[in-house]
């Protein structure tokens, strides 16, 4: 049974994603107080009320984040049948406008701005990339087990790879203003997953 969220939740559930983009594109150091009031219509006592302070919303917007490209991943992965095809799925949601939309990846944008200057959402980026790396080596093993994929393929190096791959190429899209260099890069992530069928 779904227990009905207080006001409180309510309100925090709203900062948390009416700032969701803005932190996304403009990244922790680059989002003021002021964004983030635009953003809700709140004030600052609003803002403070439900969270202690600035870093405490970046670290659940990027929960929120995260959350929200996982949800389009076992969603489409719901679908599929094979490992391969689960696999495939990546392609398809990391090439989908409605992630553009949202500022790009979360895990990618936290980890380059957070490297050095946030220990917490470094270590919440470094926590989603393990946990992504864990998912597809499990993927990779199950479609070993189902005689889909090459007993030989190494699972932990395919899949750090393939995130390589993709975070990579959102980058270059980002910055070179083109998704035709996402697409391109993520028909590389087609042929690493290609080359591990039988």
């Amino acid at each position: 049974m779904n227990k009905e969220l207080s006001k409180a939740e309510r309100t925090r559930q709203y900062i948390i994603e009416a700032t969701a983009p803005v932190f996304n594109k403009k990244g922790y150091a680059g989002t003021s107080l002021s964004d983030l009031t635009e953003a809700t219509g709140l004030t600052k006592g609003s803002i403070y009320g439900n969270f202690e302070n600035k870093e405490e919303v970046a670290l659940a917007v990027f929960d929120f984040n995260t959350c929200r490209v996982t949800d389009m991943v076992e969603r489409q992965m719901a679908a599929a049948i094979t490992f391969y095809d689960k696999l495939m799925v990546y392609t398809t949601v990391y090439n989908d406008e409605r992630l553009a939309a949202h500022g790009g990846c979360a895990v990618l944008n936290t980890a380059v701005e957070a490297d050095d200057t946030n220990e917490a959402l470094k270590i919440k980026a470094a926590q989603a990339i393990l946990k992504w790396k864990k998912t597809i080596a499990t993927l990779i093993d199950g479609g070993k087990a189902a005689g889909e994929f090459k007993n030989d393929v190494n699972s932990e190096q395919n899949a750090l790879s393939i995130i390589a791959l993709i975070e990579g190429g959102v980058m270059i899209s980002k910055v070179t203003n083109s998704s035709h260099n996402l697409q391109k890069i993520l028909n590389t992530v087609e042929l690493v997953i290609n080359q591990m069928k039988k």
